[in-house]
């Protein structure tokens, strides 16, 4: 009965695209870990390390875009990978995001627990997480539309928070809430706007850029999306500014009604809620119930983070197990088009990581620090496929013509993306590279040498080599011949 079923269902419409990718990007790194790049930088040093990332993430999205739309399908970027580099890069670049995508999983399964514990800390915290990664399970398992239509709404109450939280934000900054004004006051505080030069900016770019992590999900839903040549584009629009004014707003808005210097800032997980920079913003405006009410908004978010990172994980074991690259059994499918061994596989990761993080401390944040750049290198991946896909078309004198959507100002967006993320990889941990701290460089850059050691495996193994330009394969995909 499962071989019947030859393809994913392209089900997912413009909204639920718009929302995952929105979704993606907003969660505990804006909620909670924006406090922290205030505290670093300053105000000054923080907007424009957001400011920065957030403008390498729009050029990164437009690049997906343009190849997703002209080749839709499960996958995404590995498959670029494969098809425009080189098949080793493909093969590091698949298993690279499907390990990040299942540990984060496991980790914001634990950090639903920890959430809970505010509100009921009596209750033994496995239950909390198993509860969870059942929803979860269930949600992704029904079909495609049940993951879209939830994270749609996740997503739509972390926009709505956001939103209010801005408001509320400028009403207090101008004196309409709260109190007095305090205009800019803070920016000009002791040494604000920028504290610490160029090397705290660096250190923040890291910090912005792990909270950007999850837009590029958009592009693991080229497979499934009903209009892939419409929904994409649109919804890389909105998504790019939407992130901008959001992140840089509420950074704003933080910035001018906290003092940099505030203890309070330096929270930088879910567990630190009650000294969120929301919270804190709130309950200066006089909502008292803020702490509850953002506990709340976070356990979406968590959940939201869960249930993109059990969809992309899946999505990519199948995809790497249609290429040969992943045993055949992940890729079949339900009869409801659900990549359902994948799942079950992708499930089974998360939850033995989860159990490592109660029985075995230590394998559990080598697991979880050997995932931490793993969003970075997927990026970088992005904007060398991308910039290879463009040469290819010029080698071979295809016309841009036959591009559904285009990115802007090529060869500028993947260059710039490719610079940036080498930047913030490099500038991870810098100050145990001044202490000579091996221990702490092998933690902090681990995911670097592993995602090296699959792409030699898969080179020496195969013995592939780049792809000449004039022999990568440009073919366009066909929606209508897949449905066949």
């Amino acid at each position: 009965m499962e071989g019947k079923i030859q393809h994913v269902r392209r089900a997912l419409k413009t909204r639920h695209l718009s929302m995952i990718a929105l979704g993606g990007s907003i969660g505990t790194g804006l909620f909670v870990a924006s406090g922290s790049a205030i505290s670093t930088a300053g105000p000054g040093g923080a907007l424009v390390a957001y400011t920065g990332i957030g403008l390498m993430v729009y050029f990164l999205m437009t690049s997906l875009g343009e190849m997703a739309t002209y080749l839709p399908v499960t996958g995404s970027f590995a498959v670029y990978s494969g098809r425009f580099v080189d098949p080793a890069l493909g093969f590091a670049m698949g298993w690279n995001y499907w390990f990040n995508w299942a540990i984060t999983l496991a980790v914001d399964v634990s950090t639903v627990s920890l959430v809970m514990k505010f509100w009921l800390p009596n209750v033994p915290t496995w239950v909390f997480s198993a509860i969870a990664l059942l929803i979860i399970f269930l949600i992704n398992s029904f079909s495609v539309l049940s993951f879209g239509e939830t994270e749609y709404w996740l997503a739509l109450i972390k926009v709505v928070t956001v939103i209010i939280f801005l408001i509320v934000g400028l009403l207090t900054i101008f004196g309409i809430m709260g109190g007095h004004a305090v205009g800019l006051e803070n920016f000009a505080y002791k040494k604000a706007p920028f504290v610490g030069g160029i090397p705290t900016i660096l250190s923040v770019f890291v910090v912005a850029g792990f909270s950007f992590q999850g837009t590029e999900l958009i592009g693991i839903t080229a497979g499934e999306s009903a209009t892939p040549e419409k929904s994409i584009p649109q919804a890389i629009k909105q998504v790019f500014w939407r992130i901008l004014l959001f992140y840089i707003l509420s950074i704003f808005v933080i910035a001018c009604l906290i003092p940099y210097t505030s203890p309070n800032l330096l929270g930088s997980s879910a567990s630190d809620i009650t000294i969120s920079p929301f919270t804190l913003v709130f309950r200066r405006a006089g909502l008292a119930s803020a702490a509850s009410v953002m506990n709340a908004v976070i356990l979406t978010s968590v959940l939201s983070a869960a249930n993109s990172g059990m969809y992309a994980s899946t999505r990519m074991l199948y995809s790497l197990a249609r290429h040969g690259d992943a045993p055949k059994v992940f890729g079949r499918l339900s009869p409801r088009g659900i990549p359902f061994p994948a799942l079950l596989g992708t499930t089974v990761v998360g939850l033995f990581t989860f159990l490592m993080s109660i029985f075995g401390t230590h394998i559990y944040t080598f697991l979880v620090s050997a995932s931490g750049l793993t969003g970075f290198i997927a990026w970088l991946g992005i904007a060398i496929s991308h910039y290879r896909f463009r040469l290819a078309m010029k080698k071979q004198g295809r016309s841009l013509s036959e591009l559904r959507y285009r990115a802007k100002l090529f060869p500028f967006g993947p260059i710039l993306s490719f610079v940036l993320c080498v930047l913030v990889i490099i500038g991870q941990d810098l100050k145990s590279f001044e202490n000579l701290d091996w221990q702490a460089i092998g933690v902090s850059y681990m995911s670097v040498p592993l995602f090296l050691i699959l792409f030699c495996y898969y080179k020496i193994r195969y013995r592939t080599k780049m792809i000449p330009l004039d022999k990568v394969d440009l073919t366009p995909h066909d929606l209508k011949k897949e449905q066949q």
